[in-house]
Protein backbone atom coordinates (compact mmCIF):
# COMPACT_ATOMS: atom_id res chain seq x y z
CA UNK A 1 0.00 0.00 0.00
CA UNK A 2 1.44 3.57 -0.92
CA UNK A 3 2.48 5.93 1.59
CA UNK A 4 -0.26 8.70 -0.05
CA UNK A 5 -3.03 5.63 0.95
CA UNK A 6 -2.12 5.10 4.39
CA UNK A 7 -2.09 8.54 5.32
CA UNK A 8 -5.91 8.95 3.93
CA UNK A 9 -7.07 5.80 5.53
CA UNK A 10 -5.34 7.22 8.76
CA UNK A 11 -7.40 10.41 7.98
CA UNK A 12 -10.47 8.67 7.18
CA UNK A 13 -9.92 6.72 10.66
CA UNK A 14 -9.63 10.13 12.62
CA UNK A 15 -12.85 11.29 10.67
CA UNK A 16 -15.05 8.46 12.03
CA UNK A 17 -13.65 8.84 15.24
CA UNK A 18 -14.75 12.52 15.22
CA UNK A 19 -18.34 11.33 15.36
CA UNK A 20 -20.13 12.40 18.66
CA UNK A 21 -19.69 9.22 20.73
CA UNK A 22 -23.62 8.72 20.90
CA UNK A 23 -23.48 8.22 17.21
CA UNK A 24 -20.52 5.76 17.23
CA UNK A 25 -18.09 4.42 20.01
CA UNK A 26 -14.60 4.77 19.76
CA UNK A 27 -13.05 2.63 17.11
CA UNK A 28 -10.81 -0.54 18.63
CA UNK A 29 -7.42 -1.20 17.09
CA UNK A 30 -8.96 -4.19 14.96
CA UNK A 31 -11.84 -2.34 13.86
CA UNK A 32 -9.34 0.86 12.75
CA UNK A 33 -7.39 -1.64 11.10
CA UNK A 34 -10.35 -3.98 9.65
CA UNK A 35 -11.86 -0.34 8.26
CA UNK A 36 -8.53 0.72 6.87
CA UNK A 37 -8.35 -2.55 4.82
CA UNK A 38 -11.84 -2.43 3.38
CA UNK A 39 -11.93 0.77 2.25
CA UNK A 40 -8.93 -0.06 0.63
CA UNK A 41 -10.79 -3.09 -1.61
CA UNK A 42 -13.77 -1.79 -1.74
CA UNK A 43 -12.76 1.17 -3.18
CA UNK A 44 -10.07 -1.26 -5.66
CA UNK A 45 -12.18 -3.46 -6.06
CA UNK A 46 -15.92 -2.82 -5.31
CA UNK A 47 -18.48 -4.12 -2.61
CA UNK A 48 -19.74 -6.91 -4.72
CA UNK A 49 -15.88 -8.34 -5.92
CA UNK A 50 -15.02 -7.96 -2.26
CA UNK A 51 -14.41 -10.63 0.26
CA UNK A 52 -14.22 -10.62 4.02
CA UNK A 53 -11.77 -12.98 3.97
CA UNK A 54 -9.44 -10.77 1.74
CA UNK A 55 -10.19 -8.02 4.13
CA UNK A 56 -9.33 -10.08 7.07
CA UNK A 57 -5.78 -10.90 5.57
CA UNK A 58 -5.44 -7.48 5.09
CA UNK A 59 -6.19 -6.28 8.16
CA UNK A 60 -4.29 -9.08 9.86
CA UNK A 61 -6.87 -10.63 11.81
CA UNK A 62 -9.14 -13.40 11.62
CA UNK A 63 -12.00 -13.30 9.42
CA UNK A 64 -14.48 -14.11 12.69
CA UNK A 65 -13.18 -10.77 13.94
CA UNK A 66 -15.19 -8.74 11.52
CA UNK A 67 -18.01 -10.78 12.05
CA UNK A 68 -17.91 -10.26 16.07
CA UNK A 69 -17.65 -6.34 15.16
CA UNK A 70 -20.17 -6.33 12.41
CA UNK A 71 -22.90 -8.68 11.53
CA UNK A 72 -22.53 -8.50 7.20
CA UNK A 73 -20.28 -7.09 4.95
CA UNK A 74 -22.75 -4.72 4.09
CA UNK A 75 -22.46 -3.69 7.59
CA UNK A 76 -19.23 -3.14 7.47
CA UNK A 77 -19.65 -1.24 4.28
CA UNK A 78 -22.25 1.31 5.52
CA UNK A 79 -19.91 1.51 8.79
CA UNK A 80 -17.31 3.41 6.42
CA UNK A 81 -20.28 5.24 4.09
CA UNK A 82 -22.50 6.78 6.46
CA UNK A 83 -20.29 8.52 8.21
CA UNK A 84 -18.99 10.25 4.59
CA UNK A 85 -22.76 10.73 3.93
CA UNK A 86 -23.20 12.95 7.18
CA UNK A 87 -19.77 14.84 6.52
CA UNK A 88 -20.08 15.18 3.26
CA UNK A 89 -23.44 16.15 2.24
CA UNK A 90 -24.50 17.80 5.69
CA UNK A 91 -21.44 19.84 6.21
CA UNK A 92 -24.03 22.64 7.71
CA UNK A 93 -24.55 20.36 10.86
CA UNK A 94 -20.81 19.29 11.50
CA UNK A 95 -19.38 20.97 14.20
CA UNK A 96 -15.83 21.86 12.17
CA UNK A 97 -18.26 23.60 9.58
CA UNK A 98 -20.54 25.18 11.94
CA UNK A 99 -18.44 28.28 11.71
CA UNK A 100 -18.69 28.90 7.98
CA UNK A 101 -22.62 29.18 8.46
CA UNK A 102 -22.95 31.27 11.59
CA UNK A 103 -20.20 33.78 10.58
CA UNK A 104 -22.05 36.96 8.60
CA UNK A 105 -19.92 36.83 5.66
CA UNK A 106 -20.13 39.94 3.27
CA UNK A 107 -21.27 38.62 0.33
CA UNK A 108 -22.81 35.08 -0.92
CA UNK A 109 -19.43 34.86 -3.07
CA UNK A 110 -17.70 34.78 0.15
CA UNK A 111 -20.09 31.87 1.86
CA UNK A 112 -19.46 29.63 -1.60
CA UNK A 113 -15.59 30.36 -1.10
CA UNK A 114 -15.69 29.21 2.03
CA UNK A 115 -17.90 26.39 1.28
CA UNK A 116 -16.08 25.03 -1.39
CA UNK A 117 -12.30 25.57 0.03
CA UNK A 118 -13.62 23.38 3.28
CA UNK A 119 -15.37 20.51 1.14
CA UNK A 120 -12.38 20.49 -1.60
CA UNK A 121 -9.35 20.12 1.41
CA UNK A 122 -11.99 17.10 2.71
CA UNK A 123 -11.46 15.63 -0.95
CA UNK A 124 -8.25 15.78 -0.97
CA UNK A 125 -7.77 13.93 2.63
CA UNK A 126 -11.11 11.20 2.24
CA UNK A 127 -10.96 10.76 -2.22
CA UNK A 128 -10.82 7.33 -1.42
CA UNK A 129 -13.40 6.76 0.50
CA UNK A 130 -15.83 9.23 -2.02
CA UNK A 131 -14.60 7.47 -4.64
CA UNK A 132 -16.48 4.13 -2.83
CA UNK A 133 -19.60 6.35 -2.11
CA UNK A 134 -19.65 7.34 -5.61
CA UNK A 135 -19.44 3.52 -6.56
CA UNK A 136 -22.00 2.03 -4.25
CA UNK A 137 -24.79 4.63 -3.93
CA UNK A 138 -26.56 3.36 -7.37
CA UNK A 139 -26.73 0.19 -5.88
CA UNK A 140 -27.96 0.19 -2.52
CA UNK A 141 -31.48 1.79 -1.56
CA UNK A 142 -30.26 2.16 2.10
CA UNK A 143 -27.69 4.61 0.92
CA UNK A 144 -29.92 6.03 -1.69
CA UNK A 145 -32.71 6.90 1.47
CA UNK A 146 -29.78 8.63 3.55
CA UNK A 147 -28.51 10.76 0.53
CA UNK A 148 -32.27 11.53 0.24
CA UNK A 149 -32.84 12.42 3.69
CA UNK A 150 -29.49 14.04 4.12
CA UNK A 151 -29.96 16.43 1.42
CA UNK A 152 -33.30 17.15 2.14
CA UNK A 153 -34.22 17.41 5.46
CA UNK A 154 -30.47 18.56 6.43
CA UNK A 155 -27.90 20.35 3.97
CA UNK A 156 -30.74 21.67 1.99
CA UNK A 157 -33.35 23.15 4.24
CA UNK A 158 -29.72 24.86 5.99
CA UNK A 159 -28.08 26.42 2.90
CA UNK A 160 -31.88 27.72 1.85
CA UNK A 161 -32.28 30.11 4.49
CA UNK A 162 -28.47 31.05 3.70
CA UNK A 163 -29.51 31.64 -0.07
CA UNK A 164 -32.83 33.47 1.49
CA UNK A 165 -30.49 35.96 3.57
CA UNK A 166 -28.69 36.77 0.50
CA UNK A 167 -31.78 37.05 -1.45
CA UNK A 168 -33.07 39.72 1.29
CA UNK A 169 -30.35 42.09 0.81
CA UNK A 170 -31.23 41.96 -2.54
CA UNK A 171 -27.62 40.24 -4.13
CA UNK A 172 -28.95 37.48 -5.35
CA UNK A 173 -31.21 36.75 -8.44
CA UNK A 174 -35.04 37.31 -7.81
CA UNK A 175 -35.30 33.07 -8.73
CA UNK A 176 -36.69 30.50 -6.60
CA UNK A 177 -34.40 29.89 -3.44
CA UNK A 178 -34.10 25.82 -4.13
CA UNK A 179 -33.34 26.84 -7.79
CA UNK A 180 -30.43 28.65 -6.72
CA UNK A 181 -29.24 26.54 -4.12
CA UNK A 182 -29.33 23.37 -6.72
CA UNK A 183 -27.45 25.71 -9.20
CA UNK A 184 -24.78 26.62 -5.90
CA UNK A 185 -24.41 22.83 -5.31
CA UNK A 186 -24.47 21.27 -8.70
CA UNK A 187 -21.35 23.38 -9.48
CA UNK A 188 -19.59 23.40 -6.64
CA UNK A 189 -19.95 19.47 -6.78
CA UNK A 190 -19.20 18.98 -10.00
CA UNK A 191 -16.19 20.64 -9.85
CA UNK A 192 -14.92 18.98 -7.15
CA UNK A 193 -15.47 15.53 -8.79
CA UNK A 194 -13.97 16.55 -11.83
CA UNK A 195 -10.69 17.70 -10.21
CA UNK A 196 -10.60 15.38 -8.02
CA UNK A 197 -11.69 12.00 -9.50
CA UNK A 198 -12.65 12.61 -13.02
CA UNK A 199 -9.73 14.19 -14.48
CA UNK A 200 -7.04 14.54 -11.57
CA UNK A 201 -4.36 14.90 -14.32
CA UNK A 202 -5.75 16.93 -16.09
CA UNK A 203 -4.19 20.88 -17.16
CA UNK A 204 -5.06 22.89 -13.40
CA UNK A 205 -4.06 25.70 -12.61
CA UNK A 206 -3.26 26.21 -8.95
CA UNK A 207 -5.74 24.96 -6.11
CA UNK A 208 -6.43 28.34 -5.22
CA UNK A 209 -6.89 30.06 -8.88
CA UNK A 210 -9.38 27.05 -9.80
CA UNK A 211 -11.38 27.54 -6.48
CA UNK A 212 -11.73 31.36 -7.06
CA UNK A 213 -12.71 31.18 -11.14
CA UNK A 214 -15.03 28.32 -9.84
CA UNK A 215 -16.68 31.00 -7.49
CA UNK A 216 -16.76 33.55 -10.14
CA UNK A 217 -18.54 31.25 -12.27
CA UNK A 218 -20.86 30.41 -9.82
CA UNK A 219 -22.23 34.21 -9.41
CA UNK A 220 -21.53 35.89 -12.98
CA UNK A 221 -21.93 32.27 -15.75
CA UNK A 222 -19.86 32.55 -18.75
CA UNK A 223 -21.85 34.67 -20.87
CA UNK A 224 -19.85 38.07 -22.29
CA UNK A 225 -22.29 40.77 -22.06
CA UNK A 226 -20.45 43.11 -24.44
CA UNK A 227 -22.70 44.62 -27.23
Amino acid sequence: MSVERNQHEEEWIKLLNQLEPEEREKMTDKQQRIVAAALDIFSEKGYAAASTNEIAKKAGVAEGTIFRHYKTKKELLFSILSPMMTKLLAPFLLRELKQIVDTPYDSYAQFVAAILKNRHDFFIKHKQAIRLLIQEIPFHEELKEEFINTVSEQLFERARLVVERYKAVGELIDMPSPIILRFTLTNVIGFLLVRHLFLPNAEWEQDEVELERTVQLIMHGIASFKS
